[in-house]
């Protein structure tokens, strides 16, 4: 059956034994990132397939479906696999939409010369995940791994739409990683690029709001906080990843009016926004954060 066909998960009795890809049809929703490139980019199946045989040892049998006649017009269909994972691509060489770009770019840290690089793309890469990996994250993994081996072919940034994110795409390349670079994607703190980490100031109300994006697609509650002002944002930062690890480890549901302890003096109780925060808006649980005395806490 056509690559058409297995890219919507359709797949005969022929394609089971000879390796071919098919995408997951079970998968409604599918995780994505989007890639940026500084010029037209020329995805050849061969030469791709060869990144990722060289990008890490787990990709030793990689297979990688491009359509040849749509990538010599300036487009990318087909697909990438290896071991449970499978990668939908869809690209063009046009910019993506400026809003939908700049959304991502501007709350992100890294320098503003790169940044001005990635408003300026010439061509972009969808990366939606449709393989049969259950795990959110090692899905997120699989879309960063992917990514990185298009950092070795000319991509400039990754995105992530649905967490108001984005990062060098030079980063996940593993050119200069000392250890195993599928371990350095896994713990990657999430606020970074798997989820988003974005300061809002709103009028009428002194101080900074900071928030997180995307983070129920990992199946975690997006956390809020009102903060002082822009300086406290490693702190927060700091602080949403530390409790994403907790309930990521630990399993543990926090909900409304739970409290936690965050620090050898520091405790948080975490509440639903009220009504005059409608400005806090997610697509899934948010909670927002505050910072209370050990008089405060949950019995």
């Amino acid at each position: 059956m056509s690559v058409f066909s297995r890219f919507f998960g359709k797949s005969d009795a022929d394609d089971s034994g000879d390796g071919q890809l098919i995408a997951n049809p079970k998968i409604e929703h599918p995780l994505s990132l989007q890639v940026l490139f500084s010029e037209p980019c020329l995805l050849d199946s061969d030469r791709l397939a060869a990144a990722f045989r060289a990008y890490h040892s787990s990709m030793a049998r990689v297979r990688c479906e491009i359509d040849a006649a749509l990538n010599r017009d300036g487009k990318v269909f087909g697909m990438i696999g290896w071991g449970k994972h499978v990668v939908r691509c869809v690209g063009f060489d046009l910019p993506m939409p400026p809003d939908a770009v700049e959304v991502c770019i501007a709350p992100s840290h890294y320098p503003q010369e790169l940044k001005q690089r990635a408003r300026s793309h010439k061509a972009h890469v969808i990366l939606y995940y449709a393989g049969y990996e259950p795990s959110p994250l090692e899905q997120y993994v699989a879309l960063a791994a992917t990514a990185g081996v298009m950092a070795r072919l000319g991509a400039i940034a990754v995105l992530n739409e649905s967490g108001h994110t984005s990062f060098p795409a030079a980063a996940l390349s593993g050119v200069d990683s000392d250890g195993d670079i599928m371990d350095l994607l896994r713990t990657l703190p999430l606020p970074i690029l798997y989820c988003g980490f974005v300061k809002h100031e709103v009028e009428g109300i002194p101080g900074v709001w900071m928030r997180t994006y995307g983070a129920p697609l990992l199946g975690l509650p997006d956390f809020a906080a009102h903060a002082a002002g822009h300086h406290e944002g490693q702190r927060y930062f700091g602080m949403f990843d530390s409790v994403f690890g907790y309930l990521r480890e630990s399993g543990a549901h926090l909900a409304a009016g739970h409290t936690m302890q965050i620090g050898q003096e520091e405790f948080l109780r975490v509440r639903h926004p009220t009504d005059e925060e409608a400005f806090l808006e997610s697509r899934g649980e948010l909670l927002v954060a505050e910072i209370i005395g050990s008089d405060e806490i949950s019995r």
